[in-house]
């Protein structure tokens, strides 16, 4: 077959990718862009950041050419409803009209799940700081491609502080956990097929690290964490689990992915 021809849905604004850059990197896009091309060295990948107009109208154009679409995390709150939220799910709703496979990792699947009629709100169980413990695959879950190969429960790369609260019409959901019960999204839109996840298979645990720590005073202000004590043992719990997570098991979801759009 032809290499993949990609398109990867920036999901930071310029200040929060340079905090992103400063934590773990590389912004978001090329950090993800890096795991494409370890699991497919052919592929083409383009970035397009949805609040540049121009980028978006010459991107429109083309949208055929892609063979799919990935939305990235990124650290707005949908609910903000800025402009420049409102051009990422106008994007969104470009792509469904587009008859394409699309990916959506965290506030991608976030601007996915609104784009699509669903709605998103703060988490009423708390929130992902780093890590998701003990993601549950459901009986949908276990049937769907996206979990090929993938322990039915597991711990994951995580950072979000909103939730799923309705899915869209006819979607299915496929896993969950304590804190969100949407982990894990399958659904059509228009000509689109949407797999979505609310962690982070495309993120190691030591950049989950390194973005808390920086996060760390507005965490413990926010009373995510009752203490500096409280906020360490959750850091010294990722790092205990970072040295169990295997390359193949963290980003297995994308690589089904893409084995399945090929």
């Amino acid at each position: 077959m032809n290499k993949l021809n990609l398109l990867i849905v920036e999901g930071n604004i310029k200040k929060d990718t340079e905090l992103f850059i400063k934590a773990a990197g590389s912004s978001v896009s090329e950090n993800l862009k890096k795991l494409i091309l370890k699991l497919e060295p052919m592929a083409s990948i383009k970035i397009i950041h949805p609040g540049d107009d121009i980028e978006v109208s010459h991107v429109t154009k083309n949208l055929i050419d892609f063979n799919g679409v990935i939305f990235t995390g990124g650290a707005m709150r949908i609910n903000d409803k800025t402009e420049e939220i409102k051009k990422h799910i106008a994007f969104a709703k470009k792509c469904f009209n587009s008859h394409k496979k699309i990916f959506a990792i965290c506030w991608g699947l976030q601007i996915c799940v609104v784009a699509a009629g669903g709605k998103v709100s703060k988490g009423k169980n708390g929130a992902h700081i780093g890590i998701a413990s003990d993601v549950e695959i459901n009986y949908n879950g276990k049937k769907h491609p996206i979990y090929k190969n993938k322990r039915i429960f597991f711990n994951t790369p995580a950072f979000n502080f909103d939730e799923v609260c309705r899915i869209p019409k006819d979607a299915t959901i496929l896993s969950s956990d304590k804190i969100n019960n949407v982990m894990g999204l399958h659904f059509y839109v228009e000509l689109s097929e949407i797999w979505g996840v609310q962690y982070h298979p495309d993120y190691f645990y030591s950049q989950t690290i390194a973005l808390t720590k920086i996060r760390k005073d507005k965490l413990i202000d926010n009373n995510y964490f009752a203490s500096i004590e409280d906020f360490e043992k959750n850091i010294s719990y990722i790092k205990s689990e970072e040295k169990k997570l295997k390359f193949d098991d963290r980003c297995c979801e994308v690589k089904n992915w893409l084995n399945y759009i090929k």
